[in-house]
């Protein structure tokens, strides 16, 4: 019993081994996911990357939650 699964270990290490080695090809993550991903954008040049600078953006670490700015009212029955 023990043979066999020293054997079956065995066999499935040589398995992942040549997989990784690119017997069966070449891995998903070997190249690029998305190659013409930068040819498909809309006007590229005129995104901007802005600072976050009010307050309200902030997220306040340990305060109170806020309100939940939704309206509320009984159900009828």
């Amino acid at each position: 019993m023990l043979r066999w699964l020293i054997a079956i270990l065995f066999l499935a290490n040589l398995l992942a081994f040549a997989t990784l080695r690119g017997i069966f090809g070449p891995l998903p993550y070997a190249g690029a996911r998305e190659p013409g991903h930068l040819n498909r954008q809309i006007h590229p040049d005129t995104l901007r990357v802005q600072a976050v600078s009010e307050a309200a953006d902030l997220a306040v670490v340990g305060g109170p939650a806020p309100a939940p700015a939704i309206a509320a009212s009984a159900l009828s029955q």
